[in-house]
């Protein structure tokens, strides 16, 4: 069975691992020099408990299982994991409903140890915060997600497969005898094609013939890191009480395994599939993304809620005022500038934007269309359910 696979984020090299492993002869098609090259080499490394997201949904039920399994697999494999925690915080009254609904879904998913906590019980979890309540899931953990990437990649070429960097996808044909594939300079004819292409989703859609109901919308979250003596102001997570309407979290004070503390990320709509910065601008890309309906309708329903991101992003005074509701011992010398990501978010035609995860299957073809936050955390779970679920026929 060949199985050609396109994207080496976490998400493709985790796909590409469990399919190896089970016999089939899987080669793993990127654009980049190197893995992780977008998504998951640029976010926070927050290892999510599954407290958010709606009972019985994928996002749900794979970050439970995705949880456990990558907490395994970084203990067999030496890679950091650890259980630092996290603090969803109530700044007001207003906020303590959203929050019941947090702690009744932590619930409901089964997550492990989660306290709601009184003003006093949250600043014994972390003194330099403040709030009116909290929910506390003792198990959230931070890892590094670009090396749990490379040791995918390495097991992955362990079991046999290849990991072909520097091949850009050109061209998709689907024949009676396979899937045939065009990357860089080389042709390949494979039995099942899986794409995971990320930020990329659109363009090997449209390539496969098969572009679909959603389209990518790429938004930008910019971060700030604390300096040095501010750090100690922060022990584990610290998070908002996330706005319902959005798939966001809100800007947060996190963690890093390499003892950094981030605060962010905002949300704010990108130039580029990979604008990574207001300096990135594409206009192919803005072309396609005005191009669809979606967008559009996302726009003008949200505008206000874009204008407060766009400020946020020009000004950092907009972020020290996030951070400092719930640490307010913060102040404007210790946010130092540093990098961000682009979260590939797909949006529906009338401008819904697509919570839980979405898995296409057309004939020999695979399309993850959304795979936002906590697809890191979720990665072996998600890899498992496609080979469990998708028609691969000769697999073991």
């Amino acid at each position: 069975m060949r199985i050609g696979i396109i994207g080496a984020g976490i998400l493709g090299l985790a796909v590409a691992r469990e399919l190896a492993r089970a016999g089939a002869e899987v080669t793993v098609l990127d654009k980049e020099a190197h893995v992780a090259a977008h998504q998951t080499g640029h976010n926070s490394g927050v290892v999510h408990a599954g407290i958010y997201y709606q009972p019985g949904s994928l996002k749900a039920r794979l970050c439970r299982d995705g949880v456990a399994m990558l907490r395994e697999y970084c203990a067999e494999h030496g890679l950091p994991y650890d259980e630092v925690g996290k603090l969803v915080i109530a700044a007001n009254r207003g906020e303590l409903p959203g929050l019941r609904r947090i702690a009744e879904r932590a619930r409901e998913n089964r997550v492990p140890g989660v306290a709601e906590l009184d003003a006093l019980g949250l600043r014994e979890i972390e003194p330099g915060a403040v709030g009116i309540a909290a929910v506390h899931s003792p198990h959230t953990a931070i890892t590094d997600f670009a090396a749990v990437a490379r040791a995918f990649a390495a097991d992955v070429a362990a079991a046999g497969g290849a990991v072909r960097l520097s091949h850009p996808v050109r061209a998709i044909r689907e024949t009676s005898r396979g899937v045939e594939v065009a990357a860089g300079r080389a042709r390949f004819t494979f039995d099942r094609m899986i794409s995971c292409a990320g930020l990329g989703t659109d363009r090997i859609a449209a390539l496969a013939g098969a572009p679909g109901d959603v389209r990518i919308i790429p938004f930008r979250g910019e971060y700030y890191r604390l300096a040095a003596p501010a750090r100690g102001l922060v022990r584990g997570l610290i998070y908002p009480v996330p706005d319902p309407r959005y798939p966001f979290l809100g800007v947060h004070l996190t963690r890093r395994i390499d003892g950094e503390v981030l605060v962010g990320p905002n949300a704010v709509p990108a130039l580029a599939l990979e604008g990574y910065s207001w300096r990135h601008v594409s206009a192919r890309d803005l072309r396609d993304i005005v191009a669809w309906p979606g967008a559009r309708r996302l726009a003008v329903e949200h505008w206000r809620t874009g204008i407060r991101e766009v400020y946020g992003s020009l000004a950092r005074r907009a972020f020290l005022s996030a951070a400092r509701r719930y640490v307010p011992a913060l102040a404007m010398d210790d946010l130092v500038g540093t990098g961000g990501g682009v979260r590939a978010q797909a949006v529906a035609r009338d401008g819904r934007m697509v919570d839980d995860f979405a898995i296409d299957v057309r004939g020999r073809m695979v399309l993850v269309r959304n795979a936002p936050s906590p697809a890191a955390t979720s990665s072996l779970a998600i890899a498992r359910h496609i080979a469990l679920t998708v028609p691969l026929p000769h697999m073991p």
